[in-house]
């Protein structure tokens, strides 16, 4: 059953870094040895989340990587793609655009900001994925 989890930022933490909580998921699904993809909306967002996901502590090391920096992309259990680069979907997709993921991925991870409205579009993409029959759950982070 494909599924997609919507990951409503609520907590001071995250609201402060929305990013954290990319990372925490990234952390978690390399932990279940699911291998990564992580769409971000642009260079910058992939270069903040590059940037986290080292600065975690030294036991959680997560080996990762911006898409299309190293050939290595296929070794790299977390990849981060930019719009730009056309990279093959992973088990588990963790979304940070605009649009609903479209290709074939076990679970989509949507992370949604605090901002009412950022919510509006999400609400639309909720429909989407429930029309292409994912399983669509709603978690207050």
């Amino acid at each position: 059953m494909m599924r997609a989890d919507f990951y409503l930022i609520a907590k001071p933490r995250f609201l402060e870094e929305p990013l954290r909580l990319v990372c925490e998921l990234a952390r978690k699904s390399y932990d279940a040895n699911l291998w990564t993809l992580i769409l971000a909306r642009d260079m910058e967002q992939a270069e903040q989340i590059d940037a986290l996901l080292w600065e975690l502590e030294d036991d959680a090391y997560i080996p990762h990587q911006i898409a299309g920096t190293d050939e290595e992309d296929e070794l790299t259990p977390v990849l981060i793609a930019t719009p730009d680069i056309d990279v093959p979907a992973r088990a588990l997709v963790i979304n940070l655009r605009d649009a609903a993921f479209e290709g074939a991925c076990e679970r989509i991870l949507e992370v949604v900001p605090a901002d009412p409205a950022a919510r509006e579009p999400l609400r639309e993409r909720w429909k989407q994925y429930k029309a292409r029959g994912f399983d669509v759950t709603k978690y207050d982070m």
